[in-house]
């Protein structure tokens, strides 16, 4: 543990998080890697389906980015999919975030997160936990048993995007099995990764338009971080920011409500991509930073 860097906590320990030792089956043992701090900052957690849309990525995103500037700390299981993008997006803006593991500290799954959680850690601004001992592989009954500490660790839980059968449930049962509150967002009724968090809410889990709606829930101030000032090119890098900054739009509507040709469109696209202003969604379609 020591040649690793890690660290170590016991229920007993003082520095244990209050709120998780408050479970009726809290963790006897947390192994650490990265800035324990964090166990003492307010956490609510984030979670979802692996196989996510581009709906609930940018929906992801959003929350993420509105809570970090509340000063919350994002909690997520470091799984693929929604809770990959909430853990990137709470980094991306310089918040902070905690991954609990269904494996050991030295054992990251899935291997294609490593480097997410390799940066989590050297940023200072992520730590990395688990209640397996070092050198444990992820079974299938870690995930459950790791769900319980997310939703243990945090004042809420709040499930963005989640169909039938998602581990994303069994999280949100534990929050409320915990007396914790329980967010769900709405979905396209037709697109079956809605069908979970529509059967959340029709269960009693409030829904959420907006980060403002879980905030006021939890009676959190909401501290609006002071953008960086932008210094666009032409007025042409205005319009289209304003545009985007109102909804995601296909390159196509742009041009369509700006009236200009495609190529002029395309170099200012890229332009205002390159210096951040602007997101591409991955589908052909933006929207402002």
């Amino acid at each position: 543990i020591e040649s690793l860097n890690l660290q170590i906590l016991t229920l007993k320990d003082p520095d244990y998080p209050e709120l998780l030792r408050q479970i009726y089956d809290a963790p006897l043992v947390l192994y650490l890697n990265g800035n324990i701090e964090l166990l003492r900052c307010k956490k609510i957690a984030i979670v979802g389906t692996r196989k996510y849309s581009s709906y609930g990525a940018e929906l992801t995103r959003k929350l993420v980015t509105d809570l970090t500037q509340a000063n919350l700390t994002i909690v997520s299981g470091l799984a693929r999919g929604i809770d990959q993008i909430a853990h990137q997006a709470a980094l991306d803006q310089g918040g902070k975030t905690i991954a609990v593991l269904g494996s050991a500290v030295d054992q990251i799954y899935p291997v294609m997160n490593r480097r997410l959680a390799r940066k989590m850690v050297e940023s200072g601004r992520g730590l990395i936990l688990s209640e397996f001992p070092l050198g444990m592989k992820p079974e299938k009954y870690t995930f459950p048993m790791r769900n319980r500490i997310i939703s243990g660790l945090s004042l809420a839980t709040l499930v963005t995007e989640a169909g039938e059968k998602s581990g994303a449930l069994i999280t949100a049962k534990m929050a409320a099995d915990q007396g914790r509150e329980v967010f769900a967002v709405p979905g396209n009724i037709l697109h079956s990764g809605s069908h979970g968090t529509h059967e959340l809410i029709k269960s009693g889990a409030k829904l959420v338009t907006c980060a403002q709606d879980i905030l006021e829930e939890l009676s959190l101030a909401y501290q609006s971080a002071r953008l960086p000032e932008l210094k666009f090119e032409n007025p042409l890098e205005e319009r289209i920011y304003n545009l985007l900054l109102l909804e995601s739009l296909y390159g196509d509507q742009i041009k369509k409500e700006l009236g200009i040709n495609i190529e002029l469109l395309n170099s200012t696209l890229t332009m205002m991509e390159l210096k951040g202003y602007i997101r591409n969604l991955g589908d052909k379609s933006y929207v402002a930073n």
